[in-house]
């Protein structure tokens, strides 16, 4: 008697233990969630990582050199295109600029001192012109010495001579003046030299020296890029990059906003693919540029190269490979099946196949289930 209730016992164990076994681990493990193909329209895009640079860098530099005295702006900074920017120091060019136009008004009071000169010269020759002719007659009649006439046509020889000399004299103020005014121009425009604007609107990502710095000629100060000249250079596989065009709408995602997806589009594709590692340079426009922004910064690209419609989709995550084979697997009876599959195409997160339906029930497979095998009952 007791060694049947001992079996009993042990039965009714078992039996509550199976059944637990069965509803605690074996349904869940065989559980699996089921998806519906859906038919619709696929983006085709391809990917591309790169960096955020720019199309043109303007590197704002000392044409002279020398001591800078003020940097009037920073990285990170918006300014205007003619905003002073940097100013260097002009030495002693101030004061020789000065002593030059001091020179030019001396020069020309010179040029208006010989004219009234002259003009007072003028007033004499003509009273002494009078006077020669006066002697001339009277010579003729006898009536005036030789002496007399001498002394009339010499005088009036000697203001003829003044009046060249004093004419030469105002010509050469006049060149002295020119000569002058040519190099205060040039001074102006050598001066003009040590401060350094900025030659577009842009926005300063670069700044390569600091204050009572001494910088060599061409020696690189600030760097600038216009809103309008930055994009990412993104590098694409040769073996996905032919159907890239330029003008292809993309999207942009960046490294310090992976989850803000940016509007852009293809601006260029470089002539000349990477030998090294087959890759080719997209560089991908922003349609509206994030500030702030940063040079360098690592960025992934999709590019839309085509759009399929009416086709049937399914998540990437549901291709599975067996015996090199891609292929999903459908519910069919309670029964798991795997269905090679025909890919299509294949974008962000979803793939176009040919040859399922949106009748068919695709398993989800799970690390945490039961591995599927092909005929595996499952729920």
């Amino acid at each position: 008697m007791k060694s049947i209730i001992k079996y009993l016992l042990i039965a009714v164990i078992a039996g509550i233990g199976g059944t637990v076994f069965y509803n605690k681990v074996y349904i869940p493990k065989s559980t699996y969630e089921r998806v519906s193909p859906q038919k619709g329209d696929l983006d085709v895009c391809v990917f591309g990582i790169g960096n955020v640079g720019a199309k043109n860098i303007y590197s704002i530099n000392s044409q002279t050199g020398g001591k800078i005295l003020k940097i009037l702006s920073d990285e990170g900074r918006w300014v205007k295109k003619g905003e002073l920017l940097v100013v260097i120091d002009s030495v002693d060019l101030p004061q020789l600029l000065e002593q030059s136009k001091v020179g030019i008004k001396k020069a020309k009071s010179e040029v208006v001192a010989s004219q009234k000169e002259l003009k007072s010269l003028v007033a004499q020759k003509h009273l002494l012109q009078v006077t020669y002719d006066r002697y001339a007659k009277l010579k003729k009649l006898s009536f005036a010495s030789q002496s007399e006439y001498d002394k009339a046509k010499a005088d009036l020889d000697a203001i003829d001579a003044q009046i060249e000399a004093t004419k030469a004299h105002i010509k050469s103020a006049d060149i002295e003046v020119l000569r002058l005014k040519k190099g205060v121009k040039a001074l102006e425009v050598k001066l003009s030299r040590y401060n350094i604007y900025a030659p577009v609107d842009g926005y300063v990502i670069e700044k390569n020296a600091e204050v009572e710095q001494s910088v060599l000629p061409t020696q690189s100060i600030l760097k600038i890029v216009t809103k309008d000249d930055v994009w990412v250079k993104a590098y694409i596989d040769e073996k996905i990059s032919g159907d890239v065009k330029v003008g292809q709408k993309a999207t942009i995602t960046l490294r310090s906003k992976s989850d803000n997806k940016l509007d852009g589009y293809v601006s260029r594709i470089v002539a000349q693919s990477d030998a090294v590692t087959g890759e080719r340079e997209v560089d991908v426009s922003f349609k509206n540029l994030p500030i702030p922004f940063y040079i360098n910064e690592q960025a992934e690209v999709l590019v839309q190269t085509k759009q399929l419609r009416s086709v049937v989709t399914i998540p990437s995550n549901l291709i599975i490979y067996q015996n090199k084979k891609a292929g999903v697997w459908v519910l069919r009876d309670e029964k798991a099946h795997f269905l090679p599959i025909d890919v299509i195409a294949i974008s962000e997160g979803k793939v176009a196949v040919k040859n399922l339906t949106t009748q068919e029930f695709v398993l989800v497979p799970s690390a945490k289930k039961k591995p599927l095998k092909e005929g595996s009952r499952v729920h």
